[in-house]
């Protein structure tokens, strides 16, 4: 069994622990040892937004020298935001010798960063190194039956020099979602914002935007949306089901993480997938399919 080491940050930790679980699974399933890098803290949570400010870069920055100090060159992130903010940072230090500095004297207490590690997604860990080709021979349970519209939001794919694929046309979760069995159902919508942190103080902003998402897929004739984001999920799964009480005969569909959707696929205990914490819970139409 091969270690990597990866970043969980805090929503894994409690809102999203069936991502975590399905993707610890998934990389054991294919001969690797997901070890939880010691002595992380919060990464952040969103990248600096402004050119002088590098106060914003300190938690990131952090943690990558907790993973250089693992003696490790390489840290798998599973969330979309904590992997944009952990990149961005990563990226901007490589690239500005006087910011690295600047940060590295701060941290006096710290090691100075040497600019060694590489952030890589879960979705890219799963493409490049284990291989879709791998993935499609592994399938027990094939999501036949099933039509579902990949979602991608933001931190994915924006800016474009941290994303995984085509920030104006990706295509990856597709791929995936195919490889697994379901029919994709593709809308011009998969790379909007779902409302993000609106959704503390402006929840029925978030509703309606998670309602207009949702409604291109409905009206394509999907039965669920699979993405990758713990917030996109919140947003899409939460607000989407308080969409129904502004919205007359609307039903929000299950929201699924496509590690979820790959443990079902692969075989792997369903207690993993934690469908009881959905709002909508996916167990009703995997059970109409057959894939259950």
């Amino acid at each position: 069994m091969k270690k990597l080491l990866y970043f969980p940050g805090c929503t894994l930790k409690t809102y999203a622990k069936n991502l975590e679980a399905t993707a610890i699974a998934i990389a054991r399933e294919f001969g690797y040892d997901l070890v939880e890098m010691d002595d992380w803290n919060c990464c952040g949570v969103v990248a600096s937004l402004t050119e002088d400010d590098l106060m914003h870069h300190l938690a990131p920055l952090r943690n990558l020298i907790r993973v250089q100090d693992a003696g490790e060159k390489e840290v798998l992130v599973i969330c979309d935001m904590c992997y944009n903010t952990l990149k961005q940072t990563n990226l901007r230090v490589k690239k500005n010798k006087e910011d690295l500095e600047k940060l590295n004297s701060f941290m006096d207490e710290e090691n100075d960063y040497r600019c060694e590690v590489e952030v890589v997604h879960f979705l890219e860990f799963l493409k490049n190194k284990v291989g879709f080709e791998k993935i499609k021979k592994a399938v027990k349970k094939a999501l036949k039956g099933i039509r579902i519209m990949p979602y991608y939001g933001c931190m994915l794919l924006r800016p474009r020099e941290v994303s995984v694929d085509d920030p104006e046309d990706p295509f990856i979760l597709s791929e995936l979602l195919k490889i697994l069995g379901a029919e994709v159902v593709e809308v011009p919508y998969r790379i909007e914002c779902c409302g993000s942190y609106h959704t503390i103080d402006m929840k029925e902003v978030v509703s309606r935007r998670s309602y207009v998402i949702s409604m291109q897929g409905i009206r394509r004739g999907a039965d669920a949306i699979a993405l990758s984001c713990p917030l996109c999920h919140f947003n899409l799964d939460r607000r989407g089901k308080d969409a129904e009480k502004i919205y007359e005969n609307y039903r929000q569909i299950p929201v699924f993480y496509y590690t979820q959707l790959m443990a079902i696929s692969l075989g792997l205990d369903i207690d993993l997938c934690g469908f009881e914490k959905h709002a909508v819970d996916p167990r009703k139409l995997l059970e109409e399919r057959g894939i259950i």
